[in-house]
């Protein structure tokens, strides 16, 4: 029998999720987590490929807004719950939704796509690139210690109820956007996302708490929510502090949420795993080492509109160059772009027949899209091939940003 892919059906969803969950390993969403995640699919942005009455691979989009150098927020298509079925592999199903989604999403005048991995040796292909990293932390409170900026003592910290904070917390969320590319502004109900607290996938942890930062002036400058591992070894507590989120709109501020964190009794570790690679914290904490910080990718960004993108954000120097892209699978990016930026602001991006300053593939533009990755490391490495002397660098210099991306959670 063929395989059909079709758009989904409302009254499909639970097959089609009973089909996720299986080419996840089959473990089973708790019901408030499934519940949520029904509310916040977009029908008419999902595919299934079905096979009679079995559905058998799977492709979903939101619509996200994507901060980008500059400031700007872009839409973007954050891509999400792709899986084939075991028994399907290696016929072609995972490109052919690739395929049709990209499509669509070029149809949608979303000129960027991006997602988070579970495999990232996956997207490649498909002319994805790793554009943002992420830090996770374990950091022994015992031996290392924070030195805090002036002013940290004058902030006040409230314990408060994560549902009746969240309005306070989300706007300090939506002030800090603009200013780290590869945050997502949170579209209606995403806010729920952080606030998710099923038992079952706590692992041993108390449930979801908040403590908020208020300023002299008063009104809330930041927040962190975490939970509390409690455990005990002979000779005394064992507790591991799990922090999910911690954002303030000044240092001091921050300083005070991460002291307070630090300093929870009856803890001796606090992990964090979501962290921007440039964090403050890492300037604030004693011991480094005794942090035992580790880098993995985070959000992984396709150019789907390739010159609506380059328009789309700023540049940190003034560039003209000409660049050679090759794209297999959206190949109305491939071609040569000339990108051009100037003191003014004005940036342009159109086709040439002008001899090519630099050649890369759609791939390594997306890793440097966000400024966190640099044309030179990726030439460094082989990606960019420099065709006209002082080219990369002029451009490295254009799309390198004042501080790293950040994606700061799943979808």
């Amino acid at each position: 029998m063929a395989l059909e892919m079709r758009v989904l059906k409302q009254n499909e969803w639970d097959a089609w999720f009973d089909h996720l969950e299986l080419a996840f390993g089959g473990v089973t969403e708790p019901a408030p987590a499934r519940e949520l995640l029904r509310s916040l699919t977009e029908p008419d942005r999902s595919l299934g490929v079905w096979d009679g009455e079995d559905c058998v691979g799977s492709a979903s989009a939101f619509g996200f807004r994507l901060s980008v150098p500059g400031g700007a927020l872009v839409p973007a298509s954050g891509v999400t719950l792709v899986g084939v079925a075991p028994t399907h592999r290696r016929r072609g199903v995972l490109t052919s939704l690739m395929r049709r989604q990209l499509d669509g999403i070029r149809t949608g005048e979303e000129p960027i796509a991006v997602l988070t991995a579970s495999e990232p040796e996956i997207y490649g292909r498909f002319g994805y690139g790793t554009a943002a990293y992420s830090l996770a932390v374990d950091i022994d409170t015992t031996r290392v210690r924070l030195s805090v900026p002036p002013g940290t003592d004058e902030v006040r910290l409230r314990l408060v109820d994560p549902e009746k904070s969240l309005a306070d917390c989300e706007r300090v969320y939506a002030g800090l956007v603009a200013a780290r590319p590869g945050m997502l502004a949170r579209q209606p109900g995403w806010e729920r996302d952080a606030l998710q607290d099923v038992p079952e996938l706590r692992g041993g942890a108390s449930p979801l708490k908040c403590v908020v930062a208020e300023g002299p002036a008063g009104g809330v400058v930041g927040y962190a929510r975490y939970r509390v591992k409690p455990d005990w070894e002979l000779i005394g507590s064992d507790g591991k502090v799990e922090v999910g989120e911690v954002h303030a709109a000044d240092p001091a501020a921050y300083a005070a949420l991460w002291r307070y964190l630090f300093e929870i009794d009856l803890t001796w570790h606090v992990r964090a795993y979501r962290q921007p690679v440039d964090d403050p914290l890492l300037h604030l904490v004693s011991d480094i080492r005794r942090c035992r910080v580790q880098q993995r990718d985070a959000l992984h960004l396709r150019l789907v509109d390739l010159p609506a993108a380059l328009e789309a954000r700023a540049y940190g120097a003034a560039v003209d160059v000409v660049l050679e892209v090759e794209d297999a699978f959206c190949p109305w990016n491939a071609g040569r772009w000339r990108l051009t930026a100037g003191g003014d602001g004005a940036v342009r991006c159109a086709p040439t027949a002008d001899a090519a300053d630099l050649a890369l593939s759609v791939r390594e533009l997306g890793a440097a899209y966000l400024g966190g990755v640099t044309l030179t490391s990726l030439a460094a490495a082989g990606r960019v091939r420099e065709l006209r002397a002082g080219a990369l660098r002029e451009a490295s210099r254009a799309f390198a940003g004042d501080v790293a991306p950040w994606l700061p959670h799943n979808f």
